[in-house]
């Protein structure tokens, strides 16, 4: 069963993707010089949900710089 859900609008329309605690999900949402990705992952010891949050260099630069981790 889903533990994760994410959803994307662009210009061929919306799509969704599920992921599990196992598996976790990551997203890249970028530019071509800017972007943001984000991970979601289930820390088991402690029972929660965790949000990681990087800028990117976007698509010109695969560089990756935390910016929070929730």
């Amino acid at each position: 069963m889903a533990h994760f859900y994410i959803t994307a609008k662009g210009s061929r329309g919306e799509t969704s993707r599920c992921g599990t605690k196992n598996s976790g999900m990551t997203a890249h949402a970028r530019g071509w010089s800017k972007g943001v990705e984000v991970w979601l992952t289930y820390n088991s010891e402690t029972g929660e949900d965790v949000i990681t949050i990087y800028k990117t260099g976007g698509s010109n630069n695969l560089t990756r710089e935390l910016v929070a981790e929730i």
